[in-house]
């Protein structure tokens, strides 16, 4: 039976970790993933004290809700592909960071963002750059257990999992896997989502679900804030797929409702979306 749970950025910003394991707790999900993104504040969390470390996870004994996952994309900022040798350079200091934060949390799946570089301009030899610190990085992540899940992103780079299995012939380790978002794969034109899904399965470590709007020819797409339900994801035929497939991991629902006047409303509505869809096809949620 497949666990669900919330994105932080769906909860209110400025709340303290025990506040939001309590609201993931109370709104009905398994779980919630933490965010450390490319703004300084929440790139410090790299930097926890022991103390810090120590009520977080006591506060997830206590509400009996886990944190399951890390959003590491501080690597739009801080890329892997760049030109700069000290953004490299931050760019490995922060996955490192990461990784022992996640062990210290007892967090098993880093979610890495698909960007060989996000301001700069892309080259062979941003992709050679990102791959080689992708190596560097999955061979810490598997000193400590740990998981790099690439996530398929809004980005021509990594926007398919045909592409991440391209990645994966070169690092074949098993601490390396993806992260399908749903919305992504499908505002995409050139992929069919259910074939994506077919050729991943073995690889797959988690779901992000929300919805978007198609890239186009005249469109850059709307790869966040879609209300669930106006995009272009077919969630049922998805959703079927990975059922048929045998997909029992996790499914995150991504919003970024935190400045939302009626954020729980915001949380509701996507949860009586979602998991009628989610038991439709099969799914005891």
């Amino acid at each position: 039976m497949p666990q669900i749970g919330i994105y932080e950025k769906a909860l209110p910003k400025e709340i303290s970790w025990e506040e939001r394991l309590r609201l993931t707790k109370k709104m009905g999900f398994d779980f919630i993933e933490m965010s450390i993104d490319e703004t300084d504040e929440r790139l410090a969390r790299l930097d926890m004290s022991q103390d810090e470390i120590k009520k977080i996870r006591t506060c997830c004994q206590a509400e009996g809700v886990r944190i399951n996952s890390i959003c590491l994309s501080g690597h739009r900022r801080f890329p892997f592909g760049s030109n700069n040798l000290e953004k490299r350079k931050q760019a490995e200091i922060i996955l490192n960071k990461a990784i022992e934060l996640a062990h210290q949390l007892g967090i098993t799946i880093i979610q890495i963002a698909g960007y060989d570089v996000y301001y700069e301009e892309k080259s062979m030899l941003s992709r050679e750059r990102f791959i080689d610190g992708l190596i560097k990085g999955v061979k810490k992540a598997s000193e400590y257990g740990i998981i790099l899940s690439i996530e398929i992103m809004d980005d021509p780079f990594m926007n398919s999992i045909q592409k991440f299995l391209e990645i994966k012939k070169q690092i074949p380790s098993p601490f390396l896997q993806v992260y399908p978002d749903l919305g992504n794969l499908s505002a995409w034109s050139e992929n069919n989502p259910s074939q994506e899904i077919e050729l991943g399965i073995d690889a797959i470590t988690s779901i992000h679900l929300k919805d978007t709007l198609p890239v186009t020819k005249t469109s850059e797409g709307q790869f966040r804030d879609v209300p669930f339900g106006e995009g272009c994801v077919d969630f049922e035929g998805t959703l079927r797929t990975l059922y048929r497939l045998g997909y029992d991991g996790t499914f995150l629902i991504e919003m970024w409702s935190e400045k939302a006047e009626d954020f729980e409303l915001e949380i509701k509505k996507a949860k009586d979306y979602l998991i009628p869809k989610l038991r439709k096809v099969g799914y005891h949620v």
